[in-house]
């Protein structure tokens, strides 16, 4: 059970990670090579993009996840709570139909292009693998748009505590949670 608890916090940000970790290896490592060593590399920045698209749409789950997205929120201010916890489901409801649309279409074009075998030019993987980030981008913010509708349906029903955060109170969070760092980068120092 922990090992799921532990996979459901922290999936998105292993591989948020991971292709950050990659994409910066291969842009520091092409401009090492282009700028002391007089020499280039041909397929650096081609890992680079493939690694930036895979982060994009894991990052979109990422950001459901915690609610972080960027958001109209001026009805938002306008309701009081179980009126923002309908409106947030019903935005919900939008955005997982628009989830599973893009993860059909998705999976259909990359299951398309394994088939036909086209590879990138460089590192020679098949494209097929990298269109696959958006059905699977999708996929997981499909199963982190379920969740928050659940969180938000026991809230409606009053069986649990759920916040609807505005953008305003987003941007609060993150300041404070800076100062935090920040603060405690000075203790360090």
């Amino acid at each position: 059970m922990k090992v799921i608890h532990w996979i459901d916090e922290h999936f998105e940000e292993v591989f948020l990670i991971f292709f950050s970790v990659i994409m910066v290896v291969a842009i520091a490592l092409q401009v090492f090579m282009r700028h002391v060593m007089n020499s280039s590399l041909s397929w650096s920045e081609e890992l680079a993009r493939y690694c930036f698209i895979w982060l994009v749409y894991i990052g979109i789950s990422y950001g459901v996840k915690k609610q972080r997205h960027i958001k109209v929120d001026v009805m938002l201010l306008l309701l009081k709570d179980k009126g923002k916890i309908i409106l947030n489901i019903i935005s919900n409801v939008i955005f997982l139909s628009f989830a599973i649309f893009v993860v059909v279409y998705g999976y259909d074009i990359s299951r398309q292009l394994l088939g036909w075998g086209q590879t990138s030019p460089a590192l020679h993987i098949p494209m097929g693998f990298v269109y696959l980030a958006t059905p699977v981008g999708m996929a997981l913010t499909s199963i982190r748009i379920i969740q928050q509708m659940i969180k938000q349906f026991k809230a409606l029903l009053g069986k649990e505590e759920f916040q609807v955060k505005t953008e305003k109170e987003a941007i609060l969070e993150n300041k404070e949670i800076q100062d935090q760092m920040d603060s405690a980068k000075n203790k360090m120092d």
